[in-house]
């Protein structure tokens, strides 16, 4: 069929398979990630920034989580500063144990950061918070909007684990579209998607 249909892909029902599918997936799309100038992601970073504004909508009074850039993901930093100025509250991620749910930490431009899990800047201190939006960058997303990530499972256990669901925000370029994450029980689809394109 994959001769027919260049797009085909035959069913995986194995997790095993579905593992070592997902793990080839995730380094060809990281390596098309990469592969895109630093200037063109920038720009594809101020358009996703735009389109997030459009989704979110007003601000005032709520926390959101984003994150800081890793190997070619959209660069939204600068949004923490809109959004601290338009009334909201923002958040970075932690990973603090290997299995364990993400735990989020207020932040905005100024507080100190020190290295985390993979010398991703951290907020120093600060008390656990529950983000009302959680923006989460994805390595690959289907039309059905299940994230494919960089295969730890954080966001999915960590949305699992919130006394209350957030709306949920993935973000990517336009290049990280693929037709299937063949998901799992465990995967939770993403309540939006933003792009450069959209």
């Amino acid at each position: 069929m994959h001769e027919l249909d260049p797009a085909f892909q035959a069913p995986i029902a194995d997790w095993a398979d579905v593992r070592r599918w997902r793990k080839a997936e995730r380094e060809r799309l990281i390596a098309a990630r990469l592969a895109v100038s630093a200037d063109e992601r920038a720009a594809m970073s101020a358009r996703i920034a735009k389109g997030l504004d459009a989704v979110i909508g007003d601000i005032d009074g709520r926390m959101v989580s984003l994150y800081w850039p890793f190997r070619g993901e959209p660069d939204l930093r600068p949004c923490m500063d809109e959004i601290n100025a338009r009334g909201g509250r923002t958040a970075l991620p932690l990973v603090i144990e290997k299995g364990q749910p993400l735990v989020f930490r207020a932040y905005k431009h100024g507080d100190k950061l020190v290295k985390g899990v993979w010398n991703i800047p951290i907020p120093e201190t600060g008390d656990p918070v529950f983000p009302d939006i959680v923006i989460s960058p994805v390595v690959g997303i289907d039309p059905n909007r299940y994230r494919l990530g960089y295969g730890g499972g954080f966001y999915d256990r960590t949305l699992a684990a919130m006394p209350f669901k957030p709306m949920v925000i993935a973000v990517g370029y336009e290049l990280q579209r693929i037709p299937t994450i063949y998901p799992q029980a465990h995967d939770i689809p993403m309540d939006h998607l933003v792009t450069e394109a959209s």
